[in-house]
């Protein structure tokens, strides 16, 4: 997935006002490294187009049923249940079905394509609104991005990414002299416990962070923890993490990222279970309050709060 013609995106959403200054396009991206146990977008964890059920629309005609491979679905209770680990092709089903209950969870895009969805919104950006690049993980299509984010540049439209970092250094250097905003996931300080609630140890990321913090662009990048009860919000783990990338540069902007209680919702028309069920709540002004201050007590002089109303 590094070819600079076409790129899988799985959703645009436009007015988007969490991610990034002022009013923004953002665009998610297919393909993740990384298997966080919290993932917001399971939909944008695999790098080919997979099916997506919403049970919502389903109106049970059977119109799948007559084109479905026997292994591909079976009926209960008058509606069908999809064996998403099937890996034949989806688009008859896709095709049969009349409401969209039943779709791919993504499109391919060229560069003037997304550009051209891009420029729908420009009239929204004004000063400082512009585009996001999500996913996901964005730079896994880096050849792709990059060649967006010149054509944004050439016609002044501010840009931005949200990423794991869980990516090759040239993934970094090649997208970053393009980029006006960086929002840089730091999840786990620990090596062991990263690949234990991840699935990768965090060695390359570490390393793409002390890059980024100490080169020319360190001004433009803010580092993000999310913040999940008994995983990451622990204040030794947020203290060695703001230790850390406060060291590499003192005036470093660090952002915790409460818990998102709407990820759940998304699983079921994946086909999977959310693996934190027992795990829903956000936390307390007060509680966000002592995460802050480990952080302070690690260094860092420049926290980001983010908006009360942001889920």
């Amino acid at each position: 997935m590094t070819g600079s013609e076409t790129a899988l995106v799985f959703d645009i959403k436009r007015f988007a006002v969490h991610d990034g200054a002022g009013i923004r396009t953002t665009v998610f991206f297919k393909g993740c490294p990384l298997r966080c146990r919290w993932c917001q977008n399971p939909e944008g964890l695999e790098e080919s187009q997979r099916p997506v059920f919403f049970q919502s629309r389903c109106i049970h005609c059977g119109s799948c049923l007559k084109v479905a491979d026997p292994e591909q679905e079976k009926w209960e209770n008058n509606g069908p249940v999809w064996n998403f680990k099937w890996r034949g092709d989806w688009n008859r089903a896709v095709h049969a079905c009349p409401t969209g209950a039943l779709a791919m969870d993504s499109r391919r895009y060229t560069v003037s394509e997304l550009m051209e969805k891009i420029r729908e919104d420009r009239v929204f950006f004004r000063e400082n609104g512009g585009v996001t690049f999500s996913g996901g993980e964005p730079l896994l299509q880096n050849a792709f991005l990059t060649a967006v984010l010149k054509q944004c540049r050439k016609e002044g439209i501010h840009t931005a990414v949200e990423t794991s970092l869980s990516v090759s250094s040239e993934a970094v250097r090649n997208t970053v002299p393009y980029l006006d905003q960086i929002f840089a996931d730091f999840k786990l300080f620990d090596g062991d416990q990263h690949r234990k609630h991840t699935g990768m140890d965090n060695t390359q990321i570490t390393e793409n962070i002390r890059f980024l913090l100490e080169s020319d662009h360190r001004d433009a990048v803010t580092v993000r923890t999310p913040l999940i009860p008994g995983i990451t919000a622990d204040y030794d783990n947020i203290q060695k993490i703001a230790h850390m990338i406060s060291s590499l540069y003192p005036e470093v902007k660090y952002e915790l990222l409460n818990y998102n209680t709407l990820a759940p919702a998304k699983y079921p028309m994946t086909g999977k279970t959310y693996p934190l069920m027992d795990t829903l709540a956000r936390f307390s002004e007060k509680e966000m309050d002592r995460f802050y201050q480990a952080a302070s007590d690690g260094g860092v002089r420049n926290t980001v709060r983010e908006e009360k109303a942001s889920v």
